[in-house]
């Protein structure tokens, strides 16, 4: 019996746009990169869906509040 190690392929997706993985950053790393272009990522909290045919979707959701 052996064991096989593969990396896992990330699939970030905000608001129904697909982003494209920074491979050797941590989520945190990759939202930050890419608040440069969408600001409300600052706030936004990543979500981990399920693994599907090798890929692991995170999903960036805002946070929905009122200000003041």
């Amino acid at each position: 019996m052996s064991i096989v190690v593969a990396a896992l392929a990330r699939c970030f997706k905000y608001n129904g746009m697909t982003l494209p993985d920074i491979p050797g950053m941590s989520v945190e790393q990759v939202k930050e990169v890419y608040a440069a272009q969408y600001p409300e990522l600052l706030t936004a909290e990543a979500q981990v869906g399920e693994v599907v045919r090798g890929v692991q979707e995170i999903a960036f959701k805002r946070a929905v509040g009122t200000k003041g």
